[in-house]
């Protein structure tokens, strides 16, 4: 509660205009968890007929979904933005524009000798975000650009603008916000209840640019989408460091054995939490591990595999082939398997499943895991039904 008071508190005193964010627009995003999907955009349909919230009945044509594969192509290279952000972003522009290049020539006459789609007339406005160089946007040239266009909507530390005016990685904890009312926040406009109205057809059009996407030609295979961000796998506060990574004495065999992973102590039920966006590769019982669940991921590009053993059976909240999110609850610690007591034996294995181990605190350390706390937990606990 505390925590939600603080937000409301930050949204009232730096975010956009009073009313047009309020306590509704405050969501779980755990329902949002669970639906991780890739970002790599596949071949573009020549036309996608869909429909809003509303009932309405629209069909874009190539050139429309062309500006939707850039804004997905530029929020899936922006660290932060992940797939809500690409969400939001082609909410926004479909609400403001249509998904069209449009120039404003009666406002700026020159607009119109850049490749558009059409004319717009709201106020000085450009483009696929109808942003305005009047507000600092940027110059009519780079406002016809839609590569730029989708950068300065996502602003954030890339972004064209240095956070004035604010892009969507500019607003305080966006990601707690309704997709409709973080699109709001960026844009700011008079009419703030529209963007909702786009978002199951952000979501066709997403799953239509996406859908084939593959590690390489014929492969078949759906590739781990890059990570939004690296968190630590146990909430703050929760665990202790028991057994490293390296050569050691078994605490069960008394023998001298290699050890793969990094030991954290906790107490028996403590949520674990997937350090990165991915994929659920195996999930259930093998041998010495006890439950065991092993996600891959896309770190800077490459593969990574992330284990988390000693589970009990009921412990164990996803299924093979489920897609995470950074953050998710994803299992309970246990004791199962070949262990002396509750705790979380965490592997990382770079290049994936069946290549070495690394030590998986140095490597948290190495790409700036955050911690999370409880009550970030409980906001991230997707726990999706099992068969």
């Amino acid at each position: 509660m505390k925590k939600l008071l603080l937000i409301l508190l930050v949204l009232m005193f730096i975010g956009p205009p009073a009313g047009l964010v309020g306590v509704a627009a405050l969501v779980n995003p755990a329902a949002r968890s669970c639906t991780v999907g890739s970002l790599i955009v596949g071949s573009i349909p020549d036309s996608l007929t869909t429909r809003t919230s509303s009932g309405q009945t629209l069909t874009l044509n190539r050139r429309q979904l062309t500006h939707a594969a850039t804004i997905t192509t530029i929020g899936s290279q922006i660290a932060g933005v992940g797939r809500d952000g690409v969400m939001v972003a082609l909410m926004a522009a479909l609400t403001e524009s249509g998904l069209r290049m449009l120039a404003n020539p009666s406002a700026y006459p020159e607009s119109a000798d850049y490749p558009n789609d059409g004319i717009g007339s709201d106020h000085d406005s450009l483009g696929l975000f109808q942003m305005r160089p009047a507000s600092g946007w940027g110059t009519v040239a780079e406002l016809m650009d839609p590569n730029y266009q989708a950068r300065a909507f996502y602003g954030g530390p890339s972004g064209p603008n240095d956070g004035s005016p604010r892009g969507l990685l500019d607003i305080p904890s966006w990601q707690q916000l309704e997709r409709g009312a973080a699109a709001q926040a960026v844009e700011v406009s008079a009419y703030p209840d529209r963007y909702r109205d786009y978002e199951p057809v952000a979501e066709t059009i997403l799953a239509a640019l996406t859908r084939s996407s593959s590690t390489g030609p014929g492969s078949g295979v759906a590739r781990v989408p890059e990570t939004t961000q690296i968190v630590f796998p146990l909430p703050n506060g929760t665990y202790t460091s028991t057994d490293s990574f390296g050569w050691r004495t078994d605490p069960v065999t008394g023998a001298r054995a290699f050890h793969a992973g990094s030991d954290l102590a906790a107490p028996g039920g403590t949520p674990i939490l997937a350090v990165a966006d991915g994929r659920v590769v195996f999930a259930g019982p093998r041998g010495t591990y006890g439950g065991l669940i092993i996600l891959e991921h896309t770190v800077a590009g490459q593969t990574v595999a992330t284990y988390y053993a000693h589970m009990y059976e009921s412990g164990i909240h996803v299924d093979a082939g489920d897609s995470v999110a950074a953050g998710q609850h994803i299992g309970d610690v246990g004791s199962a398997g070949k262990s002396t007591g509750p705790h979380l034996h965490l592997e990382i294995h770079p290049d994936g499943q069946g290549q070495p181990a690394v030590d998986a605190l140095d490597w948290l350390a190495e790409h700036g895991a955050a911690g999370i706390g409880d009550a970030e937990v409980a906001l991230a606990g997707c726990r999706p039904e099992r068969n």
